[in-house]
């Protein structure tokens, strides 16, 4: 049995013959070959070394308005499970930079990348159809996305929300600046995108909406569903997810010469 563990050091003792050792080389062969995570009979459950994935990729970024160069060269990424929070003055161009992220508007320099994936921008004009009730807006808004969006408004999704978030079900031009944001806010929850960009999503919101906003922050950090890129000149709540920031006061103020 010694002359067999001498040639044979990776085999357990006991395994004495040649089919034994045969049979646990094959197994061990199994083993080695199968993707982590999948064994759970035989515990083999390897820690994943996999990062987030980035989202969102800025490189050399400049954005100006008007000739007057506001910001950059900016270099950052955004992954998933991330909340970036853009802050500064009035002016420096924190909506422009959303917009650029967006593909809204072209920069001054630099690239932004998202790959595939689909972003959700919320900006302080909303779109609705004045004379359309709350609920046709969404419905109508679901229609256009197609797919999973409609079949989730065709199953009375709609109405739950317009409830869960407080918005009553009348002409938008009847809706108060807070239900008309909270209406934008249901949008958000309708497409569920992997990647949200939020201009000051705070705006004219109650003390609910408020709620309704941080919950929704706090499913895309915890599940690494997601990220969010916002801007807000208040204070977040108390209970938002914590966020890096990205302060772009002073980040340029000159003439583009380009």
């Amino acid at each position: 049995m010694d002359r067999f563990h001498d040639r044979f050091p990776d085999c357990a003792p006991g395994m004495d013959t040649k089919a034994d050792i045969t049979a646990d080389r094959r197994w061990r062969r199994r083993k080695m070959a199968r993707p982590p995570g999948r064994d759970e009979r035989a515990g083999f459950l390897p820690a994943s070394t996999e990062s987030p994935r980035v989202m969102l990729s800025v490189t050399r970024l400049v954005g100006e308005r008007n000739g007057l160069r506001l910001w950059g060269p900016l270099d950052f990424a955004v992954h998933a499970g991330e909340i970036l929070h853009l802050r500064g003055p009035n002016g420096c161009g924190k909506t422009t930079l959303l917009r650029t992220l967006a593909g809204l508007r072209p920069p001054l320099a630099g690239k932004v990348e998202r790959g595939e994936q689909a972003c959700s921008f919320l900006g302080h004009h909303d779109g609705w159809s004045e004379d359309l009730s709350a609920r046709l807006n969404l419905e109508l808004f679901a229609q256009l996305h197609g797919g999973d969006v409609a079949a989730l408004a065709g199953q009375l999704v709609v109405p739950a929300l317009l409830k869960e978030l407080g918005v009553p079900d009348r002409a938008v031009r009847y809706l108060s600046a807070g239900q008309r944001r909270k209406l934008a806010l249901a949008r958000l929850r309708l497409t569920m995108h992997p990647l949200l960009l939020l201009d000051e999503p705070f705006d004219a919101l109650d003390t609910h909406g408020c709620a309704w906003l941080t919950a929704l922050a706090h499913a895309y950090q915890s599940g690494l569903a997601g990220a969010i890129v916002l801007t807000s000149h208040q204070a977040l709540p108390a209970d938002f997810p914590g966020c890096r920031v990205l302060d772009l006061a002073g980040s340029a103020a000159q003439r583009s010469t380009a």
